[in-house]
């Protein structure tokens, strides 16, 4: 009987071992679980998350501006000028009839078109067709007259083919005398742009200027040009423009450049663009870049370069600033970093976009914070640089230091917007921080974005540059039309001004006479400023 008890002893022993390793497999299966089942429930956020902002993407808003006051309650930056809010004003001239007693004219009404002051005026009489008084016959007089519109009236360009002539002349009394050498003299036409070619400096610049300002292609350009009586093919005029740039355009493009370098400030962004002849073996298809170089008002003349690159690496970028040694401003981009003698400084509008893509309640407080500092921002915006640096040091600084311990010390996990909009900010405080020791620099990079635009907008119509030197030509003849714009130069006039003197001046070897052909030079603003 002792021994039959002692059995079941041990056989509920095992039993109770036996279910006690059982409930401690069922409990690390039920904390596996537990760990999956959070894993999921992440995943699953992070995916739901990524819907909603592919969907906001494809149906929603493409605005940046924010739909909530800031956190004083004012407006946002982005909001709207509420002059643009305002209906459309639009006036009826009255029917009514006058006594012709006096010559009056129509009182200048506010229009939503109008002609410069400037513009040929042609008067077009209008008279009765009898001037006989219907009831006695007898012969009318004039008392006063009317002018009941003004309109516009467009004239085509002629075309014109112009001959250049050069006459000689002999001294016949010199011939006649055998103990004088005979003299003769020769006119000079002036050297063309280029060589046995047809196109005139105006020809010329009407093609560059309807490609990079009216953003016309080359191939659309042809049939305007039959239209006028020059008969040619999209590959001629392009031509042209990659001849006449190389030439005459880099010189002036490379002058720009050196003062460019000078300065202590630059704005750097880039944008993709498409070359279909690489010389690197890429396919066509493979993305090549446009970087754009901008200087800052307050260091003098506005500057505005565009470069041409197979890539997006930073030795593009240091080849092309190997002298330079300042500040430069630009996005979050890694090529941006370390380079000696530069200090980045980063852009707060590509932090605020980033904020406001979280769309979420602490997404929308990263966004109010950056609003804060913009609406500082058009505060100090007419101050100068000294001034400008101390408000910031007083009232933006402390924002920026609060914003960045908010963002540091809040649990922002995972692969969200929110968390890359964190993670985004954090990796570049300290570029972040440099606006508030610099009067000079802006607090984002949006001229330089501004400044490509055009780049963009051609893009969409050029759709690709077929070499590498129509790329390089491209990007010459923007910068010169973005710079002359900026300097408040009609870049259609400028265009001809170059190409007409240039040809006729030794610039190769002697570049300090260009110099009387920046955009900013007094010689160029009286000739073709607007």
């Amino acid at each position: 009987m002792v021994k039959a008890s002692s059995n079941n002893e041990n056989a509920y022993e095992k039993l109770i071992r036996l279910l006690e390793e059982q409930l401690a497999h069922s409990n690390r299966q039920n904390k596996d679980l537990a760990k999956k089942l959070d894993q999921s429930t992440k995943q699953i956020e992070a995916l739901t998350e990524q819907v909603r902002q592919l969907t906001k993407l494809l149906y929603g808003s493409k605005t940046e501006k924010a739909k909530y006051n800031t956190l004083d309650g004012q407006g946002s930056l982005f909001d709207d000028d509420p002059s643009f809010n305002q209906p459309e004003h639009t006036e009826e001239q009255s029917q009514q009839m006058i006594p012709y007693t006096v010559v009056r004219s129509i009182s200048k009404k506010k229009r939503n078109d109008s002609l410069r002051e400037d513009i040929e005026v042609e008067a077009v009489h209008h008279y009765p067709e009898h001037t006989q008084c219907d009831c006695c016959q007898g012969q009318m007089i004039e008392i006063g007259s009317t002018m009941v519109r003004e309109e516009a009236t467009f004239i085509p360009a002629k075309m014109l083919k112009v001959q250049h002539i050069e006459h000689a002349y002999e001294c016949k009394a010199c011939k006649n005398n055998p103990l004088q050498t005979a003299q003769i003299k020769r006119g000079k036409a002036p050297q063309p742009p280029i060589q046995r070619s047809i196109a005139s400096p105006s020809v010329l610049a009407k093609v560059m200027y309807d490609k990079f300002v009216q953003y016309l292609p080359l191939y659309r350009q042809v049939k305007e040009w039959e239209r006028s009586g020059l008969h040619t093919n999209d590959k001629n005029l392009s031509n042209w423009v990659i001849r006449a740039s190389h030439d005459w355009l880099l010189p002036v493009y490379e002058r720009m450049k050196s003062f460019m370098m000078a300065k202590s400030i630059l704005h750097i962004d880039e944008t993709y663009a498409q070359i279909i002849n690489r010389s690197d073996g890429k396919s066509g298809q493979a993305s090549a870049y446009n970087w754009v170089y901008r200087s800052v008002p307050s260091q003098g003349p506005t500057i505005v370069l565009f470069q041409s690159s197979l890539s997006r690496a930073r030795s593009v970028l240091e080849s092309f600033i190997e002298t330079y040694s300042g500040t430069v401003i630009c996005d979050g981009y890694s090529a941006y970093d370390k380079i000696a003698g530069i200090t980045f400084a980063n852009c707060w509008a590509h932090v605020r976009r980033y904020w406001l893509k979280a769309d979420s309640k602490n997404g929308r407080i990263g966004v109010k914070y950056c609003d804060e500092l913009y609406r500082l921002e058009r505060q100090f915006k007419h101050l100068s640089p000294s001034k400008r640096r101390k408000k910031r040091l007083k009232y933006a600084k402390p924002i920026v230091e609060k914003f960045l311990q908010w963002v540091e010390t809040s649990p922002f996990f995972g692969k969200n917007a929110l968390a890359k909009a964190a993670e985004y900010t954090l990796n570049r405080a300290n570029g972040l921080r440099v606006f508030l020791n610099d009067g000079r620099i802006e607090i984002d990079n949006n001229p330089a974005e501004n400044a490509i635009r055009p780049n963009v907008i051609g893009r969409k119509n050029w759709l690709f540059s077929v070499s590498e030197a129509g790329a390089k030509a491209n990007a010459i003849c923007l910068s010169i039309a973005k710079t002359a714009k900026a300097n408040g130069l009609d870049f259609y006039q400028y265009l001809v001004k170059l190409l007409t003197d240039l040809p006729n001046l030794d610039v190769h070897r002697n570049p300090a006479i260009l110099n009387q052909y920046m955009p900013w030079s007094k010689n160029i603003q009286t000739t073709c400023g607007k």
